[in-house]
């Protein structure tokens, strides 16, 4: 008996020490993948939901689970606290962590521009017509410290004014953006489809800066500004190059996919409750932003160098740090390059 108890014992020790071990290694070649989306249902972030759809993770060889925050910023932190493995949010999370000692970096660079747009209040439109005219009004975005927020700062900047002339207001993402513009509590905002699309469409707002597109991001920001990325811990991405070589592979297929295929197609392609009650319009959203995504996952380096230039003017984290700031170490194409092409 005490021989069957001393076995029985080491097989709980050994089991736990496994246990211990799947932990570690949860993510790592061969295990799952937790990937957080920074909003999993806005278009910009469009490629990490298809992907799963179009059955692509499991072609590649590889067990993925999408998990959806609100916001980037949110999002971020899941990466930062272990949570997950990876983030589909904004590039500039890269840069940002890498001057508070982090190193994380965007292993598929999903898009060039930022897919955002300045959106003003339609009884509004007439009074603000361009950054200038942000003195004394309330602007939305995502949330403090956001990819929004900043950008926010950029335009009202490059309007001549300084951030202490507006008021930045919290305005969410989809129905809570519209309600903040619906009740008054934002005079215009920076956001993305669907939600720009349903402001359009019932007359609530009007667009007046467009970054969805190449042209219309190289007039609001100067260049260009990769957005939307698949970005991971260094170390891990180190630790498990054949995980991450499948991430990109199944990534590429869908931005290739995406290239070849109309917006009605595409919606198709997605859960039903993202077009909500009116397919049209989502199929619209998508039509407006599928030119912000890129077909090879890759990032352009003056891109990169454009959006140090920005949050280098407004991120308190990186302002005092901007000249320390190693670029090539917040991306890498080593597993884009490798990825199979179309």
């Amino acid at each position: 008996m005490r021989t069957i108890a001393v076995l029985a014992t080491a097989g709980l020790a050994m089991a736990g020490m496994a246990a211990c071990r799947d932990s570690r290694d949860a993510g790592g070649d061969g295990g799952p993948v937790t990937i957080m989306v920074g909003g999993i249902d806005k278009v910009i972030y469009l490629p990490a939901k298809l992907t799963e759809q179009l059955g692509y993770f499991k072609d590649a060889g590889i067990d993925v689970k999408l998990n959806t925050e609100p916001a980037g910023a949110t999002a971020e932190n899941s990466l930062i606290s272990g949570d997950v493995q990876g983030v589909v949010g904004f590039y500039d999370h890269t840069i940002d962590l890498q001057t508070k000692g982090k190193c994380v970096e965007s292993v598929v660079q999903l898009a060039d521009v930022p897919g955002e747009v300045e959106v003003v209040a339609t009884s509004k439109a007439a009074e603000i017509k361009s950054p200038a005219d942000f003195k004394g009004r309330k602007l939305g975005f995502t949330s403090p410290g956001s990819s929004t927020d900043f950008l926010t700062q950029y335009l009202a900047t490059k309007g001549g004014l300084s951030t202490a002339d507006y008021t930045g207001v919290k305005a969410g993402a989809g129905q809570t953006f519209i309600a903040a513009m619906d009740n008054g509590g934002i005079d215009a905002g920076m956001t993305t489809d669907p939600t720009v699309a349903q402001l359009v469409a019932t007359g609530k707002g009007k667009v007046m800066l467009d970054m969805r597109t190449e042209q219309g991001t190289q007039a609001a920001l100067g260049g260009l500004y990769p957005s939307s990325s698949l970005y991971m811990d260094c170390a891990f991405v180190q630790a498990h190059k054949d995980t991450v070589q499948k991430l990109a592979n199944a990534f590429v297929k869908t931005l290739q996919w995406i290239h070849a295929h109309s917006p009605a197609e595409i919606a198709a392609k997605m859960p039903a409750d993202y077009a909500g009650s009116n397919k049209e319009l989502y199929v619209k959203a998508i039509g407006d932003s599928k030119g912000m995504f890129n077909s090879d996952g890759k990032m352009k380096t003056e891109g990169a160098q454009n959006v140090l230039n920005v949050l280098g003017q407004f991120s308190p984290s990186v302002k005092p740090n901007k000249d320390k700031v190693d670029l090539t170490k917040t991306y890498t194409t080593e597993f884009v390059d490798k990825a199979p092409q179309a």
